[in-house]
């Protein structure tokens, strides 16, 4: 076998290789006798059809499948030899001549760039430092009273929080304009769920009441007809609601799997879980971090095919998100978000290959109990990471990213940064 190889521009690669004409033809005449045994043709007995009719009928199928064979394990050794590392499936051209005893093909692909890797000496990566408060804890309750919340009719004016039941129709330049209109609709004034301006217009009106509300849609509203244009709403209040707030007694409890009734034990409860999401946010921060310093350490050049595929699925995803379709999204959209997740990975294994690092059994169950902690019945969560491993290998890479970020945290610089519970789990940056 005769191996050539030619560099492109950047990772471009095209590699030629020569197949031995003696072992190819020595395969095909091989499998031509495989064939001659069960062969069953006209005139013959099963068995005893001579080989100048079996190469007749089926030499071209059979060299075209010894080709393939060939092709597929020469190109493994070939890249092997020549020490390359396609970064995806190769593009093949035959260049084949029977009569010249010629087998050749050439393979245009590209390779995975070569990383010099550089660890995070001199980056300064800020840790957070927090704890959850006994205010932090009050305020989580009444979150959750909130969100268990009820609404009675009250006879008086609306105010800031109230649910108002309203019918309204919307017009533009004295038109009505379409979806500017609706029936016996629910709106919690400062809720931010309509148009701007139109729910603090509402504000001091009673059930009975007709109101015009003047607003003005954004200039980046969803309905390009609409966006930046001013508009009239006709309402009408049909009925106003406060909000009754649950009080945290044993069914509030109940609900949230404290069943002893025990408020000490409740607090304790959420108190629990606070300090979980906590220290997955600070982990989240400092990962984030750790993960853009490296790939600022270490610019590389992409092989476009894996971004390419990189692009495709993350198009998927967005469509199955909606629920499919056959949308037609650009790929301009996802191209920022695909070149960072390859850059990653191709410096993440670098650095795991570098250091040889694996998790340990211990960390990857540790890992799943945590993600298991969240659910009401933990055990059933665990059991089903475990029963699949595919399921499995989707915490394992956790882990190992988290081995990584161990890693790199060792040669950078960290600095305690003080912060607070709000801060770190309202901030809504506190990972990518």
């Amino acid at each position: 076998m005769q191996v050539t190889v030619e560099d492109g521009e950047g990772l471009a690669r095209r590699m030629t290789v020569e197949l031995p004409a003696d072992d190819v033809e020595q395969q095909v005449d091989r499998k031509l006798r495989d064939v001659a045994r069960q062969a069953r043709l006209p005139g013959f007995r099963p068995g005893k059809v001579p080989m100048r009719v079996l190469r007749q009928r089926f030499g071209e199928s059979v060299r075209g499948e010894v080709l393939g064979e060939m092709v597929q394990t020469s190109f493994s050794q070939a890249v092997a030899e020549q020490e390359l590392r396609p970064a995806g499936r190769p593009q093949i051209e035959p260049d084949i001549d029977i009569a010249g005893r010629r087998y050749a093909y050439t393979a245009k692909f590209e390779v995975l760039p070569e990383i010099e890797l550089k660890d995070l000496s001199g980056e300064r990566i800020a840790r957070p430092v927090a704890e959850v408060t006994d205010a932090d804890v009050d305020r989580m309750i009444e979150r959750l009273r909130e969100q268990r919340r009820t609404f009675a009719d009250v006879d008086r004016a609306a105010q800031d929080g109230d649910r108002v039941t309203l019918s309204f129709v919307g017009s533009i330049d004295g038109e009505p304009f379409e979806g500017g209109s609706g029936e016996h609709r629910q709106l919690v004034l400062g809720s931010g769920s309509f148009i701007p301006g139109f729910e603090s217009q509402l504000e001091g009106a009673a059930a009975g009441e007709e109101r015009t509300v003047d607003v003005t849609f954004p200039e980046d509203y969803h309905n390009k007809d609409l966006a930046g244009r001013a508009a009239q709403f006709q309402v009408s209040v049909e009925a106003v609601a406060a909000p009754q707030l649950p009080d945290v007694d044993a069914d509030f409890m109940a609900a949230f799997g404290v069943d002893d009734g025990v408020l000490e034990s409740f607090r304790a409860d959420v108190r629990s879980n606070m300090e979980r999401e906590l220290r997955q946010r600070i982990e989240a921060k400092v990962k984030s971090q750790v993960m853009d310093a490296l790939l600022e350490a270490n610019p590389l050049v992409l092989p476009a095919v894996l971004v390419s595929e990189e692009i495709g699925a993350l198009k998927q995803q967005t469509l199955d998100s909606v629920g499919g379709g056959n949308v037609d999204l650009p790929d301009e959209l996802f191209a920022e978000s695909a070149e960072r997740r390859v850059k990653l990975g191709l410096v993440i294994a670098e650095v795991v290959k570098q250091h040889d690092l694996r998790p340990s059994p211990e960390r990857v169950r540790a890992l799943v109990e945590e993600l298991a902690a969240t659910y009401e019945r933990p055990e059933d969560v665990i059991n089903y990471y475990y029963a699949d491993p595919q399921r499995l290998s989707s915490v394992e890479a956790l882990a190992l990213e988290e081995l990584v970020v161990e890693r790199m945290l060792a040669t950078a610089s960290v600095e305690d940064e003080a912060s607070t519970f709000a801060a770190l789990t309202e901030s809504g940056d506190a990972s990518r």
